[in-house]
């Protein structure tokens, strides 16, 4: 499919499939933000991407308290950073944000905390919760490097 576009994520799987197809596109320089309300599936969304460029059993704990964590990948190193906690976006610079986009590529949780100052080769994700049984929906939106560009989903 090409970006942008729409998806739906009837369960977790689904979510952890999107995660993975992310990971084969995903490339050095550039950032994944991940946006949507608590429960919304933005961690199981990382731990695909991140267990799909490392290995199947990476431990991926969630960057909440740490508000990054770093994984080495074949392609090049990747920072998960959860901003949640910040309470200004140069607290975001400050963990590291422009040297792992320097060195390699970022997932960003919680990017509405760094106030429109995004890294300008990024795909937002935005996943929101559907009604009842309906599952979830990520509206992907590609800036930079990512426009045109196509997933396999």
């Amino acid at each position: 499919m090409r970006l942008p576009a729409e998806i739906a994520l009837p369960d977790e799987a689904a979510t952890s499939r999107l995660g993975a197809a992310l990971a084969g596109v995903l490339r050095d320089g550039e950032a994944i933000c991940l946006q949507g309300p608590l429960g919304a599936g933005k961690s199981t969304l990382a731990r695909a991407l991140v267990r799909t460029l490392t290995t199947p059993d990476e431990d991926v704990p969630s960057p909440t308290f740490t508000l990054v964590q770093f994984y080495e990948t074949a392609a090049f190193p990747l920072a998960h950073f959860d901003l949640y906690r910040l309470t200004s976006p140069d607290e975001a610079y400050e963990i590291g944000l422009d040297e792992a986009l320097d060195e390699g590529a970022a997932l960003i949780e919680w990017p509405q905390r760094l106030e429109g100052r995004l890294p300008p080769d990024r795909l937002d994700i935005d996943i929101s919760l559907g009604d009842g049984a309906d599952g979830r929906v990520a509206r992907l939106t590609p800036h930079g490097a990512w426009k045109g560009r196509t997933l396999e989903f």
